[in-house]
């Protein structure tokens, strides 16, 4: 080799010449040893070594800083197979909080979590209109009351994560909200402006799945749908265990699959749209005549043993169900997760939609489909807009 490198094995070694590449490994090394912890603690020291084959000096000092940075904490003695006894490390979930946001159509729900992810305080206020000023005066005094509630901690709140019911660009923008009327609203600016942290804007059914992956049904599954079914459809497409958002970042938009040629107008402009029969207000305008006006109402009166109600719920189930097919026959998933608001109705929904996707599935797409109910029912979107907030402060630590 003549171009400052070496070779062992067939393998290129590129020698370090600059503090610029020794302050990147040093950040690459960093990173290495905080995952290992966050996802094997309690460990040691030389068990961070042999996890990472970093040697044990290097680990040390790496560890070090990290306990400087209040990341990571000592807890005491482990088990020792002879010799000293090891000191154990964990991950310092307390060490600041996040805000997730779940900006639904007719609510907005909050949570402040540490960066574990675990939920400390929740909030939630329904919507009864949605221009624009209002809901973000709802919204901002959502964020206010869960950051007064956060403990105090080194980092203070890292972030905030909000999943929304409609097109967002890779700015925070959300270009297009048909369910709340709302076009070209610069979200991700208008938060960061007013809370000076890191905002992250999302649509919800992304989240709702992020969600389901990191905390939920969804957890160690390589291909998974989420179907976010609230007052719409949207769904969350993970492949290969990475969130899959298209070429221009607006896929999941399937709520839009039209499911009928000649069918009823959709807001979004489109004829027949899924939404339209399956979601959560198909269901409330067919229940009109029944005497409901609310999803609550109806859960209650299905158990009750209303049997005209159970029947809606089977009607609404088998649309669900026509919708998860074509989404099946596409992506060959080896789960679908059916979450938000009419996760709930579970008991009501779930026969119909099995039947369903058996009748119009393809044979071998099925043979390994499993069709679940949300975890984390109506919470998911929430949890993975915390996610986000989570992933963002410790990425922006790695790359500091």
């Amino acid at each position: 080799m003549t171009n400052n490198g070496l070779t062992d094995g067939g393998y290129l070694l590129l020698k370090v010449t600059t503090t610029g590449d020794l302050t990147l490994i040093k950040k690459i090394n960093t990173s290495i040893v905080l995952d290992a912890v966050r996802r094997n603690a309690p460990l040691s020291r030389a068990q961070i070594s042999e996890l990472s084959g970093l040697n044990k000096a290097t680990v040390s000092s790496l560890v070090q800083d990290l306990i400087d940075s209040h990341l990571v904490l000592e807890i005491g003695p482990g088990q020792s197979s002879g010799g000293r006894k090891p000191v154990m490390l964990l991950f310092n979930g307390q060490a600041g909080h996040a805000i997730g946001i779940d900006l639904g159509v007719n609510y907005i729900r909050g949570v402040l979590t540490d960066l574990e992810g675990q939920v400390l305080r929740e909030s939630q206020r329904n919507l009864k209109k949605h221009a624009l000023d209002f809901t973000l005066e709802q919204l901002i005094q959502c964020i206010d009351e869960l950051k007064a509630l956060a403990p105090s901690s080194p980092y203070g709140i890292v972030g905030i994560g909000v999943g929304v019911p409609g097109i967002v660009d890779d700015k925070g923008a959300m270009l297009f909200a048909p369910n709340l009327d709302w076009k070209q609203v610069e979200l991700q600016h208008i938060l960061e402006e007013r809370f000076q942290v890191p905002v992250t804007i999302d649509n919800e059914a992304n989240a709702g799945a992020q969600g389901e992956q990191k905390y939920g049904a969804g957890r160690g599954i390589a291909h998974q749908i989420y179907v976010s079914v609230g007052i719409g459809i949207g769904t969350g497409i993970i492949l290969n265990k990475e969130l899959y958002k298209g070429a221009s970042g607006f896929s999941g938009e399937l709520g839009h699959l039209s499911i009928e040629y000649n069918g009823k107008p959709c807001r979004c402009g489109n004829e027949g749209c899924w939404e339209l029969y399956a979601s959560e207000n198909a269901l409330l305008e067919q229940a009109k005549p029944l005497g409901f006006d609310n999803l609550e109402d109806l859960l209650q009166a299905a158990e009750d043993g209303n049997t005209a109600v159970r029947e809606l719920f089977r009607s609404i189930g088998d649309y669900l169900g026509a919708g998860i097919s074509n989404i099946v026959n596409v992506f060959n998933p080896d789960v679908v997760i059916i979450g938000n608001q009419m996760s709930r109705a579970q008991a009501w929904l779930e026969e119909a939609v099995q039947q369903s996707v058996a009748r119009r599935t393809l044979p071998y797409h099925r043979e390994r489909l499993q069709l679940l109910f949300a975890e984390l029912q109506d919470q998911s979107a929430v949890r993975g807009a915390a996610y986000y907030a989570i992933s963002r402060f410790l990425e922006k630590l790695r790359s500091s």
